[in-house]
């Protein structure tokens, strides 16, 4: 592989920085880039420990570190060993930052950008996915007392809708048959634009001005900000695909006041009930925190109770971390053996929930979109494979599966 070693931590959004900065990086075949994560503490762990196998695999190369943890406490990195410089978030998508004269002249820990993030811009490679992902959001203006992220990635910016719009199109045209819009809390879109549009309102406009795009798809979503052109889709627009994944975090109302969610459990239970209403076969997912600090047996059960309730078959479950600097980390804490098994089955339940879920897509035609020669996702984001047989990579077949197992549905070629 030619060109920077990238080492990713993190959530979907750091994965496709890395992939621009692949290109931005081409030039230097001695450095190795970790792209880190500050949601947890273990996240930062892995980061270091990656660090330090770096230097012992090949002491010669230059290691740089940026991503979210770089950014809120770059000098935390310099000390390790092989680090040669550590930048921000927004340093690390300019290419002047990747220039031998900037690595050099700058030092070990760049004039990273704390108060005045620049604006966003959508991340342009998509790293050879079959899906592209489009950036169409940065940062967050929420303080959710678990989270660390708006210190690293700032507050939001928007990308405006026409280079947003300019994008899906090249996507398009370069053989892309789905989007999925993806940022760090991609509900709040628009609201720093003039005229405040909505999410809704941008994948409206994406739907209409790129007619050839047959599969448009959300990242996480904060189940407080659904607006009302996201429901007309669901409602009205097929290629506005019926997977959903919320931001939901908990759903007892007290574990969620203390998280300083801006949404209850009756809201939840509200938006996955009209969602099912208007889209019977939507999957919705969700993350979950289990353990959070002060969680009662109780509380916990609530959660689990709504995940078994509302049949949620996608689940991001994470055992709470404590994140310096947080509020969160300051409350009495959970043992972590508690968080553990509360995790577990939370995890449990959604693997009950997804088997039955897959199962209803059985005998079904199913518009899968190939992402190898024998595996694909279908609009529902149900993993499909062929039992024999392959397809081209990046087409799209219509399949019905006869079999399932742990991995997902099994079909054949007709």
């Amino acid at each position: 592989m030619s060109g920077a070693r990238l080492l990713t931590f993190g959530c979907r959004l750091n994965l496709h920085e890395s992939e621009r900065m692949q290109a931005l990086t081409g030039h230097l075949p001695d450095v190795v880039v970790v792209n880190t994560c500050a949601v947890t503490t273990s996240a930062e762990r892995q980061a270091r420990q990656a660090i330090r196998r770096a230097h012992r695999d090949d002491p010669g190369k230059r290691i740089v570190v940026t991503g979210c943890a770089a950014q809120i406490a770059p000098q935390d990195w310099t000390s390790l060993p092989g680090v040669s410089h550590v930048m921000g978030n927004t340093e690390k998508l300019e290419a002047a930052s990747w220039s031998e004269t900037a690595l050099k002249q700058q030092g070990a820990v760049a004039d990273i950008m704390q108060a005045a993030p620049a604006p966003a811009s959508p991340v342009v490679e998509t790293g050879g996915h079959v899906r592209a992902l489009l950036q169409v959001q940065q940062g967050c203006d929420h303080r959710c007392t678990f989270c660390i992220i708006p210190y690293g990635r700032g507050r939001s910016r928007s990308v405006p809708t026409r280079d947003v719009l300019a994008r899906a199109r090249a996507l398009v045209e370069a053989g892309h048959h789905e989007i999925v819009l993806t940022g760090v809390d991609i509900a709040s879109w628009g609201r720093d634009l003039d005229g405040t549009p909505a999410l809704g309102t941008l994948c409206r406009d994406v739907l209409s001005a790129v007619p050839e795009l047959p599969r448009l798809r959300l990242s996480s979503l904060d189940p407080a900000s659904v607006d009302a052109d996201l429901w007309y889709l669901l409602a009205e627009e097929p290629r506005f695909l019926p997977h959903l994944h919320l931001s939901l975090q908990a759903a007892s109302d007290m574990v969620l006041k203390r998280m300083k969610r801006r949404h209850s459990v009756q809201d939840a239970a509200n938006l996955i009930t009209r969602a099912r209403r208007l889209r019977p076969d939507i999957a919705i997912g969700a993350d979950l925190i289990a353990g959070f600090p002060t969680e009662t047996e109780a509380q916990a059960q609530e959660t689990l109770d709504f995940v078994v309730r509302h049949d949620l078959p996608y689940l991001h479950v994470f055992p709470y971390s404590e994140r310096p600097g947080t509020p969160a980390a300051r409350m009495p804490s959970v043992p972590h053996a508690k968080r553990q098994a509360r995790a577990a089955a939370l995890r449990e339940a959604g693997e009950a929930n997804r088997q039955a879920y897959w199962r209803g897509m059985m005998g079904r035609p199913l518009d899968v979109l190939m992402e190898g020669a024998t595996k694909g996702h279908s609009a529902h984001f149900v993993p499909v494979r062929l039992s024999h047989g392959q397809a081209v990579r990046g087409t799209r077949l219509t399949l019905v599966a006869q079999t399932l197992d742990e991995a997902g549905l099994v079909a054949e070629i007709n």
